[in-house]
């Protein structure tokens, strides 16, 4: 039976919200796209965020950004941006969206746009308010709500649309799909670095994208490493201009060195330190500051099967513990 997939919802939606933010408005609210001046800087709140949150009884923190953007009119917004991706129906989530609505507005006096994206399977849940009308008031707050399981009724829509969002949300649904399929995931997670190619984005783009895609289609080692191979091969065949996965792209810049200095030795140590740089792009990206613990622990490791062997057990979706026991195994 193969090993069950661990898919990093929270990881990936945190990636892609800060890398294609301009797309994510634009993709679920136009209409407030189209007020923002995209001209001028747009700057999260991370620090401030930290403090409304400090001391609050909000639950499990999900993906929250506060994001400072300025509209045509020469004005600054906030926007309040909260994705919940648990595969289960949270019946705080009003209230935490309620208790961080008022804590922003009594820690800096603004009120912010509130929008909640909410990746669950339930068609039901469709929280949009917390609190209620009592005579002829209203106390507690309202936001508004993506609900991506409505896309799935939207399919031809997202594959015809150029936003590098689009992908995100059909990556997403099709985790959800294939969470005990690895075979149908993979023929997924190929279809759409195929797709990434064909809308002609840029090589940054992609690579964030990828980095989306490695999270949300984590797929068994066998399967990780064929998928790698049949990328390669479609690269190959299209005549691409650049390549994808953290492995392909630390790989390929470790070759080169390699090359450039012309000798045996040379390639190998290339090859070394482009899969190190591979695997510490990869933890940086799945576990932040903490997962670059563990380059010490592998620096030392010249067995570049041995590091092809850690690299393999992080993009099947090991956790920080498991990729600590990898390393002392490897030592």
């Amino acid at each position: 039976m193969p090993k069950r997939t661990r898919t990093n919802y929270d990881g990936a939606w945190k990636e892609a919200l800060e890398v294609f933010f301009e797309p994510f408005i634009a993709f679920f609210r136009p209409q407030i796209h189209a007020a923002i001046d995209w001209d001028q800087p747009i700057k999260f709140l991370k620090d401030e965020l930290r403090r409304i949150v400090r001391g609050a009884r909000v639950g499990t923190r999900r993906v929250d950004e506060l994001v400072e953007v300025h509209l045509k009119d020469g004005t600054a917004q906030w926007l309040l941006v909260h994705v919940e991706v648990q595969n289960q129906v949270d019946r705080r989530f009003a209230e935490r969206m309620y208790v961080y609505n008022y804590r922003i507005f009594d820690f800096f006096r603004r009120h912010p746009y509130s929008l909640a994206v909410l990746g669950d399977q339930s068609p039901a849940w469709r929280p949009d308010h917390f609190g209620g009308d009592l005579w002829d008031t209203f106390a507690g707050s309202r936001f508004s709500v993506v609900k991506l399981n409505d896309y799935r009724a939207q399919w031809e829509m997202l594959e015809q649309s150029t936003n590098p969002f689009a992908a995100v949300v059909m990556a997403h649904l099709k985790a959800q799909e294939t969470r005990r399929n690895p075979e149908a995931r993979y023929d997924w997670k190929l279809s759409f670095f195929r797709r990434l190619y064909r809308l002609g984005y840029s090589q940054e783009q992609v690579e964030h994208l990828v980095t989306v895609l490695d999270w949300l289609l984590v797929l068994p080692e066998a399967l990780a490493e064929t998928l790698a191979e049949a990328v390669k091969e479609y690269e190959e065949e299209e005549e691409m201009p650049y390549v994808t996965s953290f492995e392909q792209i630390g790989i390929k810049k470790g070759r080169e060195e390699g090359r450039e200095e012309g000798r045996e030795e040379g390639r190998e140590v290339g090859v070394q330190e482009g899969l190190l740089t591979a695997i510490a792009l990869g933890l940086q990206f799945k576990f932040g500051d903490e997962g670059l613990t563990l380059m010490p622990l592998l620096a030392p490791i010249t067995d570049i099967e041995r590091l092809q062997q850690f690299y393999l057990h992080m993009l099947a979706g090991a956790d920080l513990k498991e990729l600590r026991a990898v390393c002392v195994g490897l030592e």
